[in-house]
């Protein structure tokens, strides 16, 4: 079990990195908004996709800035939710 973990650490990190790229090329060309669920989804899901893949091939500065990134994503997203629940009332 452990080596089929070990194995799809790699592909699972890059289907994060993916993400993370995508959800940034598509707020840089204006497809996408910062303060969008789908955007902010995006980030948290590849940075914790990456984080999974950082278990089995650590690193120090990928594990610092991904936990950031999923820290960061987790404020976008409470916003998000904060700001619809004011709206509703």
């Amino acid at each position: 079990m452990h080596h089929t973990l070990f194995i799809i650490a790699d592909p699972i990190g890059m289907i994060g990195v993916v993400l993370l790229l995508v959800a940034y090329l598509l707020l840089s060309t204006g497809y996408w908004r910062a303060n969008t669920f789908t955007y902010q989804f995006y980030n948290l899901a590849g940075a914790v996709l990456i984080l999974y893949s950082l278990c089995f091939h650590w690193n120090l500065s990928s594990f610092t800035i991904e936990v950031a990134w999923v820290l960061i994503s987790l404020i976008g997203i409470g916003r998000i939710m904060w700001t619809r629940r004011s709206e509703k009332r």
